[in-house]
């Protein structure tokens, strides 16, 4: 009898202790998978504690998982939470037998280190200084938030992501989907107009200037982008499932509620190049705004005429967002994301030379995207030709995103990639605005180091001859051979 009634306390204890730390997670706003899913939840915290044990002997490497390896996801995760991202004992990387592997050279005289608290890392070029648009700027960060639409993203997610904007000063890509209120917590916009023209359409679906005039004198707007195609899906426009479709959305998007919402594959406004520059120039004209084009890369022939209409007529883009073809945020069709458009940086040094060749190099701002959120990738980047990096998926995991993959189900267990409320509650934006913005303050404090040990004194000084390629055969190859002349050069 004392026997049962020592259990009873036991499991009367354990029961307690189970209530207690339910009502902790249910309270806390730090972990939003632990608010949604309050007990269970501790298991993945405990599955990742133990994992890189597991996957050393029975599963996977730090460096085999995709489309981010659990050291990236690490970095990412450590640096929001102003954690130590430092590694230990070395590199488990087989330098010499890996392919395609980057060195970064150091110079035999480097430049002192940045202090700690040293992040902050302007643009070198001025947005639409070389058209003389009346609202020209600097970017204050070379480090930008990539653009995620309120509807694919939750409103938390945005909400947070504009927080953390507005905190490391650095601007917020809307999306295709619009302004949302979520977009308005101090952080400044570029506002993407995408073949949907959402937040400035007619009630039959094609773009009105008169609608975004209105929405550039409301609201913080500090350049317009043209999407013609993305990473994840290029050449096929977009669909929000019915199910994220939500009446807020609706309204913002100018569509009906709980049905499917499709971005077309094209622009009605324009058709070709000597179009297109004309909406380019009616906009800038209208807004006062720099404007400029975000695409994937595919047939060389656009871009080339892009060029020669720029260099002979009075007409042009402020700045040219390339988009890799390793795809992004937004879900698309298995053969689409792996095998349409080109890789960011086959696609981007096509692009840049094509205006490097064309002289019209230094009047446009470059902005590079795709996986390019860590130091190593974005100073690469810049070396190459860019003068902005956008974060997209990176600044998703600085939210809590764990790689889950279910952004087109609207099942995403933390909150960021769904509308359902359930889930959206254990994503607090006053937590992930911080993380955000350590984020990005993080990565361009590395950047700044990088920069540094190659002795200079901003990444954009940083050029290809600092960059090896290891060919996995006990063999490197320059990476201006690689690449080509993108003529940079130090100064």
């Amino acid at each position: 009898m004392t026997g049962w009634i020592m259990l009873g306390f036991v499991m009367l204890g354990f029961t307690l202790l189970v209530c207690a730390v339910a009502l902790y997670d249910l309270l806390q706003r730090r972990h939003s998978i632990l608010r949604t899913f309050p007990v269970v939840g501790h298991l993945r915290f405990l599955l990742e504690d133990v994992g890189p044990e597991l996957r050393q002997y029975i599963v996977t490497g730090n460096d085999e998982e995709r489309p981010f390896s659990r050291d990236q996801r690490r970095w990412v995760y450590a640096t929001a939470k102003q954690d130590n991202a430092n590694t230990g004992f070395g590199t488990a990387n087989d330098l010499e037998l890996s392919a395609n592997y980057l060195i970064i050279k150091p110079a035999a005289f480097p430049l002192p280190g940045p202090a700690a608290t040293d992040n902050l890392l302007a643009c070198q070029k001025v947005l639409g200084a070389a058209r003389g648009r009346p609202h020209a700027l600097r970017p204050p960060s070379v480090v930008n938030v990539s653009g995620m639409s309120f509807g694919a993203l939750s409103a938390p997610a945005t909400t947070a992501l504009n927080q953390g904007c507005a905190m490391a000063g650095c601007l917020h890509n809307t999306g295709e989907g619009g302004i949302s209120e979520h977009h308005l917590h101090g952080g400044d916009l570029i506002f993407q107009i995408g073949t949907g023209y959402f937040g400035c359409r007619t009630v039959d679906g094609r773009f009105s200037l008169e609608r975004l005039v209105d929405l550039a004198a409301r609201h913080p707007i500090r350049a317009v982008e043209i999407k013609l195609s993305q990473g994840a899906k290029p050449g096929l426009g977009g669909i929000l499932p019915a199910a994220k479709v939500t009446p807020e959305i609706a309204r913002i998007r100018g569509v009906k509620a709980g049905e499917v919402c499709y971005s077309p594959s094209t622009h009605t406004a324009f058709g070709d190049v000597d179009s297109m520059l004309d909406v380019v120039e009616e906009i800038a004209a209208a807004t006062g705004l720099p404007v400029g084009i975000k695409s994937a890369v595919g047939e060389a022939t656009f871009w080339e005429q892009l060029a020669r209409q720029m260099a002979a007529t009075d007409r042009g883009v402020d700045f040219i967002t390339v988009d890799g073809g390793e795809g992004g945020s937004g879900a698309a069709p298995l053969a689409f994301s792996d095998h349409v458009a080109l890789p960011f940086k086959i696609g981007f040094s096509r692009v840049h030379r094509v205006f490097v060749e064309a002289g019209l190099d230094d009047r446009i701002v470059f902005v590079g995207s795709a996986k390019l959120g860590f130091p190593e990738t974005a100073l690469l980047a810049m070396a190459m030709g860019c003068d902005l990096i956008n974060v997209g998926r990176e600044a998703m995991l600085a939210l809590g995103c764990i790689q889950a993959q279910r952004c087109h189900t609207d099942r995403c267990p933390t909150g960021v990639a769904t509308q359902s409320r359930w889930l959206t509650r254990g994503l607090d934006p006053r937590d992930k605005s911080a993380r955000v913005a350590n984020y990005v303050r993080g990565l361009r404090h590395e950047l700044l180091r990088l920069a540094h040990s190659c002795a200079v004194t901003h990444p954009a000084l940083v050029t290809l001859d600092s960059f090896e390629i290891l060919d996995g055969h006990f063999g490197s190859r320059p990476a201006r051979e690689v690449f080509g002349d993108n003529g940079k050069r130090w100064t």
